[in-house]
């Protein structure tokens, strides 16, 4: 017999898998092959492009990245992606946040603590409100809204809104990417207001996997360029990393700045530069602070197992006064 969850993934199929189906048993039938044709193919990419539309739910963002190979969008372990459907312009060098000591950190396993969402509807809500531009004068503004997906229940971290004002807080913050002058923010929820650059999207740990795949077996996050959602997992915002040994807020300022990172562009990840030295916002410091970790378990990436460890920090430019 089916389990409900097993008929909630058959369910999510996506329209371009039920279209190909149907039109397999259509071209069977006699008399239909030649006059179907015209039909079918409408039918399918009308399927296949409506998803793009964001409708906001992860059939669409599913069914998108069956279309990765075409658009040469892979996403990575922890928000690295090899290529994206709209190619932000290179950046440059990712800054540098040491401008010791030596620690042997686990790898990245969940910590203990609070419960989290599991499962989630595959929907989206935003978050009312916004903000006015943060930056500097003639920065590129990224616009971005924050989004909770159905299933996540926020109430014991202060709900929706306080995730939003963490959002926020956190970009606006002089030491995150508004340090340089070249970016700036600004939070949305008004449709009118045109489309978002990305969706800053709390999510559920098994959806989680779906957009960011599940390669190698841990909880983290990621930006899917396809859908423009910036991932983040609900159990990460909840227990955070051991890395950080215990600090909850600084983990949630990493993981948004990180994710955001690769949003605007640094698509790639960096090692641990010296020993003892603060780590790169964009080093994979969910997973460790240390190059052998990370090394160990991303054989094929490209963090050097050199033995070095960096300690842990939040934000783009640490050293902001």
């Amino acid at each position: 017999m089916r389990t409900r969850r097993t008929r909630q993934r058959q369910d999510r199929r996506g329209p371009a898998r039920i279209v190909a189906a149907a039109a397999s048993r259509l071209l069977q039938a006699p008399g239909w092959r030649i006059a179907a044709i015209p039909v079918l193919v409408l039918a399918i990419v009308v399927a296949v492009l409506h998803p793009l539309g964001r409708t906001g739910t992860d059939v669409g963002e599913a069914e998108a990245r069956l279309s990765e190979a075409a658009h040469g969008s892979v996403p990575l372990l922890d928000g690295g992606v090899h290529g994206t459907r709209q190619q932000r312009e290179d950046p440059g060098p990712i800054p540098s946040p040491n401008e010791g000591f030596p620690v042997d950190l686990p790898t990245g396993h969940l910590p203990a603590g609070g419960g989290y969402a599991t499962d989630g509807s595959g929907q989206w809500r935003i978050v009312p409100g916004g903000t006015a531009p943060v930056g500097a004068p003639g920065a590129r503004v990224f616009r971005y809204t924050v989004e909770v997906e159905n299933g996540v229940d926020t109430t014991s971290y202060g709900g929706d809104e306080a995730v939003a004002r963490m959002v926020d807080a956190t970009l606006a913050n002089p030491k995150s990417w508004t340090g340089d002058p070249r970016f700036g923010f600004q939070r949305i929820s008004d449709p009118g207001q045109g489309e978002p650059d990305f969706r800053v999207s709390l999510t559920a740990a098994m959806t989680v996997r779906e957009m960011c795949g599940y390669t190698i077996e841990l909880e983290v996050s990621c930006y899917n360029p396809i859908p423009g959602r910036v991932i983040v997992n609900d159990a990460r915002w909840v227990r955070g990393a051991v890395p950080f040994q215990g600090d909850i807020g600084s983990y949630r300022q990493y993981v948004i700045n990180h994710e955001i990172g690769h949003a605007i562009g640094f698509a790639a990840h960096v090692p641990c530069e010296a020993e003892g030295a603060l780590a790169h916002v964009m080093m994979q410091q969910t997973l460790s602070t240390a190059n052998n970790d990370i090394a160990q378990l991303d054989p094929y990436g490209s963090i050097p197992a050199d033995g070095l460890s960096c300690r842990y920090n939040p934000w783009p430019f640490p050293q902001v006064p």
